[in-house]
């Protein structure tokens, strides 16, 4: 198990993608790198007194490279009280703490596999499309679903990454013009694979719904990963 670590940064950037998503640039003040794809942090606003408590915090999906040391990145959509008051605070040269890594959600580059992710839930995946080699023998299927055609806000990395790893395939699925993700959608293209393994991660609804689906097509709940968030 990795050593968590607390680790003060700076705010470098924020991206305003509309309708209340954001992406936050952070750089830490020592170098991040050992941590798993799907692996995530908790940020905190208030200052971390070394020794005291941590400080009330959220939990996010890593959406940078472990390679990018001295960045770290998250995508968040505004949803309650916290995620509110960092659309307000949040902003170029502001301190917050992280402490990181968590999480068991990593997928096995091993084996075949199929993500679906909702929203800014495609973060938990970002990191693992970017460590992907073009040799890579397993096949990988992404179908990443969002409201609007802007709020495809990791689109062109899953694009990029598809176009230079040959065994990756990108779908993007627009609700506004194609409706939500849908397991029977997917599934001639499922059927494709060898003994995949499925990760979801999104909003609740939705996880509820695919993993419903998919036990509807038989798929044992071992087969099933699910990266819940509210």
């Amino acid at each position: 198990m990795a050593v968590v670590r607390k680790i003060p940064c700076v705010v470098r950037a924020v991206t305003d993608h509309g309708e209340r998503v954001y992406t936050v640039d952070l750089k830490p003040s020592v170098a991040v790198t050992r941590f798993k794809p799907g692996q995530f942090l908790h940020l905190a606003l208030e200052a971390y007194e070394p020794g005291g408590f941590w400080p009330e915090s959220r939990v996010f999906s890593i959406a940078s490279s472990p390679l990018e040391g001295d960045r770290l990145a998250i995508t968040y959509a505004v949803k309650g009280a916290f995620t509110a008051r960092m659309e307000r605070e949040m902003a170029p040269g502001r301190s917050v703490w992280v402490k990181l890594p968590y999480g068991e959600f990593v997928v096995d580059p091993g084996t075949d596999a199929v993500l679906f992710a909702g929203g800014t839930g495609v973060t938990a995946f970002t990191a693992f499309l970017q460590s992907l080699q073009p040799d890579q023998a397993a096949r990988v299927l992404l179908f990443y679903g969002a409201r609007k055609p802007n709020l495809f806000v990791y689109g062109p990395l899953a694009e990029a990454c598809a176009r230079d790893v040959p065994s990756l395939t990108c779908n993007l699925v627009c609700e506004e013009t194609h409706g939500r993700l849908e397991v029977d959608t997917a599934w001639p293209a499922i059927t494709t694979l060898h003994d995949p393994v499925f990760y979801l991660s999104g909003p609740p609804p939705m996880l509820a719904a695919l993993t419903t689906q998919l036990r509807g097509r038989s798929i044992s709940m071992e087969d099933i990963r699910t990266d819940a968030w509210e």
